[in-house]
């Protein structure tokens, strides 16, 4: 199957296997994001070994489980399974020894599940990679997991043995717009731009979710087949999704919860008052977890006055709008929210997501790609605006989204908002040009308003570049 996307970490990882000396790589990223899709892809399964972590599995079911693969792969020692990490890395270096493959590519999936308690797991991956595989020319160890937290804890940000020893770290992301349509166009589903960015806004380009749609159906149809529906096919996703990820997942889902309730976000003061949770060091690491993760942003209002958290994975902000409430024994409740005002709400909150998912697609469509940049949020008593991007070109561009199904039309009242923000922007910013931006779904109707108020128009097809 084609690898949708990924290029530049596609380019990596051939730059990698053809460096000719040890590498150590970490692949991270949320679930079902597509990391072992990617490594399998790329190296075609042709590896000298290969082991996933078993859920939820206990010590000895792990090192059961890392026997059997290295049975299948050619072990030809004991049979029973190893005592302890440290032997099961020695039996695989026998296996990777005994191979005759030019590059020895090793793929360790879903390790944080490997790492049981008091396993010692971390001490023995250390063990192995210093002692033996960096001191070998022909080893390339790949590593693999989807708890981010984990990863960037105990492989990329190690204090002990590890620290700084992975030779190249993988972020792996969800899809853009682009790529999602690129990729659902592939599997035979050509649906028009705002129908894609919906689809986006619902499901955050994420592969697994984007490989269940059913291209006989229209998207309305396949959001209440695989979410709305009795035993829908992503009914305990929500669960799963946070259970996998987060050892305390309870907490996580706390903070997600309030920030879903606040548009632009909470400051830290404001979370611990929303939550049960406790000002301190645990905060910090859910915080930080929630972050690494890629489900909330952590961003400054104008000179730094207030640090917000805001929640920004597409599929979390939808399944607390309208799923978490419990069933509602409507099969078709997606299709029924077509047009409401509770839908549009939505879709216009989460149209401002969107865009700031794709600021590198924003800054490409304002020509300003090669010019350094700053966003940040604007808020005063009188104004409030979401999105100012500082250019070092002494240019500020106020940007205004606005979903419609039609091409958006300024009224007067509107009109005079706008003048509003951008007033308030000015005076933070009385030696650069401004530049109002519209961001929109439709287009932009070209009446006098638009005409004498606005410079610039990034449209949705401009989010797809």
């Amino acid at each position: 199957m084609k690898i949708i996307g990924r290029k530049s970490e596609i380019n990596e990882l051939e730059r990698l296997l053809k460096s000719g000396a040890p590498e150590f790589v970490a692949v991270y990223g949320r679930r079902r994001v597509g990391k072992t899709f990617l490594v399998k892809e790329f190296f075609g399964n042709n590896f000298v070994f290969y082991a996933t972590g078993v859920s939820r599995g206990t010590k000895a079911e792990q090192l059961q489980n890392f026997q059997d693969s290295l049975l299948e792969y050619g072990y030809k020692g004991e049979t029973a399974a190893p005592e302890s990490w440290n032997e099961a890395f020695k039996r695989l270096r026998s296996v990777v020894e005994q191979s005759r493959q030019k590059r020895k590519v090793i793929f360790l999936d879903e390790l944080p599940w490997m790492d049981t308690q008091k396993s010692r797991f971390v001490q023995a991956i250390d063990l192995f990679w210093n002692k033996w595989c960096s001191t070998r020319e022909d080893v390339m160890l790949v590593v693999c997991g989807s708890a981010a937290s984990w990863m960037v804890k105990n492989i990329i940000k190690n204090k002990g043995g590890l620290h700084n020893r992975s030779t190249c770290k993988i972020h792996l992301m969800p899809f853009t717009l682009g790529e999602t349509r690129e990729y659902l166009q592939s599997r035979g589903v050509k649906w028009p731009e705002q129908m894609l960015a919906e689809c986006y806004m619902v499901m955050g380009g994420i592969p697994y979710y984007l490989q269940q749609i059913d291209r006989s159906m229209s998207l309305a149809q396949n959001v209440d087949r695989m979410f709305f529906r009795e035993n829908a096919l992503l009914g305990d996703e929500f669960e799963n999704l946070y259970s996998s990820l987060f050892m305390h997942s309870g907490d996580h889902v706390e903070i997600v919860r309030v920030l879903a309730r606040k548009r632009e976000g909470l400051t830290r003061d404001e979370i611990v008052k929303e939550t049960s949770l406790t000002d301190g060091g645990g905060l910090t690491r859910r915080l930080t977890e929630l972050e690494q993760c890629g489900f909330i942003r952590r961003y400054s209002t104008i000179n730094n006055a207030r640090q917000l958290y805001q929640l920004t994975d597409f599929y979390t902000q939808f399944y607390l709008q309208f799923l978490s409430g419990g069933k509602t024994y409507d099969d078709e409740q997606w299709l029924h929210l077509q047009g409401t005002s509770k839908h549009n709400s939505w879709l216009g909150l989460s149209f401002e997501r969107l865009c700031f998912a794709h600021m590198p697609q924003i800054r490409r469509a304002l020509g300003i790609a090669g010019v350094a940049t700053k966003t940040f949020a604007y808020q005063t008593d009188g104004a409030q605006v979401d999105m100012v991007i500082e250019r070092a070109d002494k240019t500020v561009c106020m940007c205004e989204m606005k979903w419609s199904a039609l091409p958006y039309t300024i009224k007067k009242a509107e009109n005079g908002k706008i003048v509003n923000r951008l007033l308030a922007v000015r005076e933070r910013y009385p030696r650069y040009a401004m530049m109002v931006v519209m961001v929109t779904s439709g287009g932009l109707v070209q009446n006098e308003y638009a005409m004498q108020t606005v410079q610039r128009e990034v449209t949705l097809e401009e989010l797809f570049g």
